[in-house]
């Protein structure tokens, strides 16, 4: 049976005959059991023949006594009479007693021959009135010998030391596990400690390791130690490390190393001195033991390396238990086996809240709406729940609406503090990619996200979004939204409004309606004389959606001139009363529904701009047949024109790259299967026999192989771009024509020439497409010599109509492709 060990005030009591093991193997046993951190009184006052009053308080309030029988032992009357003392107490209260025979046989002390002879003889000459006393003392001797005990023999037994661990070691099993503190109240713990234990397998003897992750405040540690109070008493050895990261960050790592082996082993003041030697250390002591080692709150790889090392550091049957907000940290050190802590339902976050506000479990009616509203706003993390419940405690209806006003706009301290802690973590360009987020992209669609921050930073940011899930920082909803928590928003958006508190026009993002329209409006480059206040502007993101009859904005069109630095512009259902007079040329996003006009501003340059959505847009795209009738065309008019109305359609709805691969294989059948039986392709190739079947059924396969498979592309180079633009080009020589042949032959285009001109033309376009996710398709540069070649036997003519009809689509596309630094990828 194990001891209750908050009920006593010493763990153990140690007597013994001074002379003969006092500076021995009494203080051994006394520095050892110290060491191991039990509380351990040693009696050394064993002369007299009575026994204090305070000595025997020591006794009843100790919870196991150790009692040493040596050769001299029973010579001492006073430790006779303590003897009789301990067996009546401790065997009434059913208390450990251990005896420890130290070069004595327990039969000798049984029955009292030897030595102990000798010393009765004396005692029954001293005490011959007394009789009964000497009675108790050899019965009491009697009973103690037939207790389990330990015997120890020199030259026989081995080390005495090994003997001492041996001592140690039973008094430790004997003591119960001591629980950390896990919380006052808690909802919803149990479902996951026992998913948790699901993942320990603790019937394995195998060392095993997990992780729980989850970001800062939604009850990591608190799960950590429910799983250390359950499962401890299974291990051999046991330690429980809070808050590694700042323990580590004030003391050193080696002072952790020098903590766990403490706790692990038993021994105080170990100093190993330096991390290395620290390590070999625990791995030398612990490799033999079953223990279950909890690590709290670690944010780096370091940490993990030193203090848990390999899995052959451990004994078999071993469990090893991380926390940590970073859920990529714990998969790189090798914990396949993770937990991530879920925020708690509506339901257990407001039995949780309704405990911390109405002590009594009584709730108000008045309150229930309220209560709701809080739950929501916490995003179920229970840290903020006993926060803000804490703060609305005794608080009338009028004053939770005004302190939940409040939270809304700025979280309490407390709750910023420790959410920032992840953001703190991140390198700048994470940090940037947070703050544009949680600011201005909530709810978009996760490839949107993709590639909007492809187009802003000019690289592929998809390894930046992956560590901000993995730190539990956004969320990825299950029809591919990003939706961060709203804490976590709140979180973001109050770093970029401390950039500038008094003056929006000075903060990095803009997302507030009512910022943005009083910039705007309020147009400063005249009143500041063209000081450009608003440098530091970024992003602007105005969403007027969910505002019903919203008036027309009302401006001068001027506001963006003092923006040099603005990279994406997305205004949504909004009503401007004029189209802006200048956008800046810095712009790589530029979405804006219902544009207040036909064109865009005439000296914006956007040779930067990537992503271009205008829908609601005045224009429409233009006519090519009533080009081709104008006698002397603007040909810059008409490439600007093109240029805009492919711009549009290439950054449309259809951003997939699946998308565009069906497009191309489709288009591809079509156009190969009309082509080889249009009359042009007899003229062009000749008739059909097996060996040109055999090449054209090659080539056809190469195409279709080729957009099906192909795979991505490292960044673009010139090389790179000089083959794209040949293979733009030669399936539009070759549409040409089949289109011009055959007009001229029958006098009219044959349907089987328009469908595979058209097809070559969608096939064009989806090869462009691809382009534009990375993938490379030079293969085709070979066939355009091959054609126009061809095209000389025909007509020169037609090679004039080719060039006339390329070279704009040459230069449509460079214009189209200025974005050809952006490095290449597959949107997740």
């Amino acid at each position: 049976m194990a001891n209750q060990r908050s009920s006593f005030t010493y763990d153990v009591f140690i007597t013994f005959f001074g002379d003969d093991t006092r500076y021995g193997f009494a203080g051994n046993l006394w520095k050892s059991l110290s060491n191991r951190g039990i509380n351990t009184f040693v009696d050394d006052h064993s002369k007299g023949d009575e026994i204090a009053s305070t000595l025997l308080n020591v006794i009843n309030e100790s919870r196991i006594a150790i009692i040493v029988f040596s050769n001299n032992y029973a010579f001492s009357s006073f430790c006779l009479q303590l003897l009789v003392y301990i067996l009546d107490t401790f065997l009434l209260n059913h208390r450990f007693i251990f005896p420890v025979f130290y070069d004595v046989d327990p039969a000798i002390v049984r029955y009292q021959t030897g030595t102990y002879a000798e010393a009765f003889s004396k005692h029954d000459k001293k005490f011959k009135y007394d009789k009964d006393k000497v009675k108790k003392w050899r019965k009491a001797l009697y009973q103690v010998a037939n207790l389990s005990g330990f015997h120890f023999k020199h030259g026989r037994d081995g080390y005495e030391f090994e003997f001492i661990e041996r001592i140690v070691e039973e008094v430790s099993s004997n003591f119960d596990l001591v629980p950390v503190h896990i919380a006052n109240y808690t909802v919803g713990l149990e479902s996951r400690l026992e998913e948790v234990c699901l993942l320990l397998e603790l019937g394995s003897k195998q060392v095993l390791t997990v992780g729980i992750y989850g970001v800062g405040g939604i009850g990591k540690t608190i799960l950590a130690r429910a799983v250390y109070n359950k499962i401890g008493d299974q291990f051999e050895a046991l330690c429980f490390l809070p808050n590694v990261s700042e323990n580590s960050n004030m003391h050193g790592i080696v002072h952790l190393q020098n903590r766990l082996l403490s706790e692990m082993v038993g021994l105080k003041d170990i100093q190993s001195g330096n991390a290395s030697r620290g390590g070999s250390g625990i791995k030398y002591r612990l490799r033999r033991k079953k223990v279950l080692l909890i690590l709290d709150n670690v944010d780096t790889l370091e940490q993990l390396e030193i203090l848990v090392g390999g899995l052959d550091w451990f004994g078999p049957g071993s469990r090893v238990i991380i926390t940590s907000r970073d859920k990529h940290l714990l998969a790189f050190h090798g914990f396949e086996r993770r937990y991530e802590v879920q925020e708690l339902n509506h339901v257990d976050a407001l039995e949780l809240l309704s405990h911390r506000v109405f002590k009594q479990g009584i709730v108000d009616p008045n309150y229930t709406e309220l209560l709701s509203r809080v739950v929501t706003y916490a995003s179920g993390i229970p840290l903020a729940l006993e926060v803000i419940g804490s703060n609305l405690s005794g608080k009338s209806v009028d004053q939770w609406k005004h302190t939940l006003d409040r939270f809304e706009r700025n979280p309490p301290n407390n709750i910023q503090n420790i959410l920032q802690i992840s953001f703190d973590d991140l390198d700048q360009e994470e940090k940037n990619v947070f703050l544009d987020i949680t600011c201005c992209f909530k709810g978009y669609e996760l490839t949107d996200v993709v590639d909007i921050l492809r187009a802003r930073y000019g690289q592929d940011m998809k390894n930046h979004i992956e560590v901000l899930i993995n730190k539990s920082l956004i969320h990825i909803s299950l029809d591919g939204k990003v939706t961060p928590r709203p804490l976590i928003e709140r979180m973001g958006k109050n770093i970029v409004y401390d950039e500038s508190p008094s003056d929006p026009g000075r903060r990095s993002r803009l997302w507030f309606r009512e910022d943005i329209v009083q910039i705007l409006k309020n147009n400063k480059v005249r009143l500041l004389k063209g000081c450009s206040c608003f440098i530091n502007i970024e992003i602007i993101h105005l969403d007027s959606s969910l505002i019903e009859n919203e008036e027309a904005i009302e401006w001068d069109g001027e506001a963006f001139e003092e923006m040099p630095n603005l990279r994406i512009l997305i205004i949504r259902k909004c009503h401007f009363s004029k189209a802006p007079k200048y956008l800046p040329n810095s712009l790589k996003v530029l979405e804006w529904w219902r544009y207040p006009s036909e064109e865009l501003p005439s000296d914006f340059d956007s040779k930067k701009l990537v992503i271009c959505k205008l829908p609601n847009m005045g224009f429409m795209s233009p006519d090519l047949t009533e080009f081709l009738q104008i006698s002397h065309p603007d040909v810059s008019l008409i490439l600007d024109k093109i240029g805009r109305v492919m711009l549009q359609i290439s950054h449309g709805d259809f951003q997939t790259e699946t998308t565009w691969r069906l497009v191309g294989l489709m288009s591809s059948v079509v156009g190969l299967s009309c082509y080889a039986l249009s009359p042009s392709f007899n003229r062009l190739i000749g008739r059909w026999k097996p060996f040109k079947f055999f090449l054209y059924g090659v080539f056809s396969l190469a195409m279709l192989t080729t957009i099906l498979f192909t795979k991505q592309s490292s960044l673009p180079t010139r090389h790179f771009q000089l083959k794209t633009y040949a293979s733009f080009a030669v399936l539009m020589i070759i549409s040409v024509y089949s289109f011009f042949y055959d007009k001229a032959v029958n006098g009219k285009p044959e349907t089987l020439s328009i469908l595979s001109n058209a097809s070559f033309a969608l096939v064009s376009l989806s090869l462009h497409k691809l382009i534009k996710f990375g993938f490379e398709i030079g293969m085709f540069s070979y066939f355009l010599g091959c054609f126009a070649i061809q095209l000389l036997t025909i007509n020169w003519m037609l090679i004039f109509v080719a060039i006339f009809f390329g070279c704009p689509l040459f230069v449509m596309h460079s214009s189209m492709s200025s974005r050809a630094e952006v490095a290449a990828g597959i949107p997740l």
